[in-house]
């Protein structure tokens, strides 16, 4: 089959490899229709996260037909259309019986950093991801949904891990009616966690990025007030100003390791003296109010950033984090989107075929062409 290949930093293939086979009565193998890029693949690319091995294939955001079953899959059937959740759970574990998916202890049990991944580095189980013309998933009576018939592939594909990211970084804000939520980051994670905010109850989002494309798109999708960090002298005082002097009740990191900003953490990324750069966390830390809630949903990677924890004990806020929980919010988003009250499918800005995934890679690193989420569909020329 046709497969993305990493090749090493920035470096990228697509190559033939072996198609994937069953290899635990549990498991099927998907025919990939919808394989996207995730800012969370960026990191890879760049060559930030530990253990990101040449010839590993990327892509965790995932749509497709179940080509082949293993003799114990229940709930699936040959021919099915399916979403599958970026996190491998096996849900029967310690985690998976509290609905932290995203912690499962069984699908990556030589680390108790995450669950397994599908098409991230060896710290979350080496498994190969979908940037590909077929995909091994395991435990699949456990992950996948079927795609229900009256819906598009482009409707519900990003109920693989974005949305519900998106959701989930509002929800562990606890947002409470009429609180004011800033969200650091107009990248797609942030943009669903601008709507969900607002489905929460937030009385007042505030969105903050650097690239006037981006914040002309939170803009238009998600109603938003738009802050450009680079054209005003302080971002952290600023947004006290906005906010009678006290900062945002919700401060939201939904940019994680690459953030721009400060010249010191950049060089210090670029060292390897830190894991990434914590400027957004910082500025959620600073910026936020007493007693106040800081969601960080952005991927950091260890060992270790120099992250304000001072500031954030002395303050009293709390701070809540994980990888998402995809499958738990899974039915409810699918909900949101038939209602009319999310259109997923509306931050698509770019649609290519397999082949070019490095250039659509390069030009989703750079920010060229205005891109916001590109898609790789791997049985289709260029939309």
């Amino acid at each position: 089959m046709r497969a993305l290949s990493y090749r090493g930093p920035t470096r990228l293939r697509v190559v033939e490899k072996p198609r994937p086979r069953i290899e635990h009565p549990n498991d099927v193998i998907v025919r990939v229709t919808r394989a996207a890029i995730c800012g969370s693949d960026l990191h890879l690319y760049h060559g930030l996260v530990p253990d990101t091995r040449v010839g590993s294939t990327f892509g965790h955001e995932i749509a497709g037909v179940v080509d082949e079953k293993g003799p114990s899959v229940q709930s699936l059937a040959e021919g099915d259309r399916i979403v599958i959740p970026f996190n491998i759970a096996c849900g029967t574990c310690f985690f998976c019986l509290r609905g932290l998916f995203a912690n499962c202890e069984n699908s990556n049990p030589a680390n108790d950093l995450a669950s397994g991944c599908l098409g991230y580095s060896h710290t979350t189980g080496g498994y190969d991801g979908g940037q590909a013309e077929y995909v091994r998933v395991p435990f699949a009576d456990v992950g996948p949904m079927k795609i229900p018939d009256d819906m598009g592939w482009d409707d519900v594909l990003f109920l693989s891990d974005i949305l519900p990211t998106g959701y989930q970084a509002a929800e562990m804000g606890e947002i409470k009616e009429g609180e004011t939520v800033v969200v650091f980051g107009c990248g797609p994670v942030g943009l669903f966690a601008m709507k969900s905010a607002w489905l929460l109850g937030a009385g007042r989002v505030i969105a903050v990025d650097h690239l006037d494309y981006r914040l002309e798109f939170a803009r238009r999708f998600a109603d938003v007030e738009t802050i450009n960090f680079r054209e005003v002298d302080d971002i952290v005082v600023l947004l006290k100003e906005m906010t009678e002097g006290r900062g945002p009740d919700v401060a939201i990191d939904a940019v994680g390791l690459e953030a721009s900003g400060s010249a010191l953490h950049r060089l210090l990324g670029m060292m390897k003296a830190e894991a990434g750069r914590p400027t957004a966390l910082n500025w959620a830390i600073q910026s936020v109010r007493k007693g106040g809630n800081v969601s960080i949903i952005g991927v950091y990677g260890p060992p270790w950033n120099m992250v304000a924890i001072g500031t954030a004990m002395n303050k009293g806020l709390t701070l809540r984090m994980n990888q998402c929980n995809v499958k738990r919010y899974m039915p409810h988003l699918l909900e949101h989107i038939r209602a009319g009250r999310i259109d997923a499918k509306a931050i698509i800005t770019h649609k290519l075929p397999l082949e070019a995934a490095p250039d659509a890679y390069e030009m989703f690193a750079r920010k060229k062409d205005d891109c916001i989420k590109c898609v790789l569909m791997p049985e289709a020329e260029a939309a």
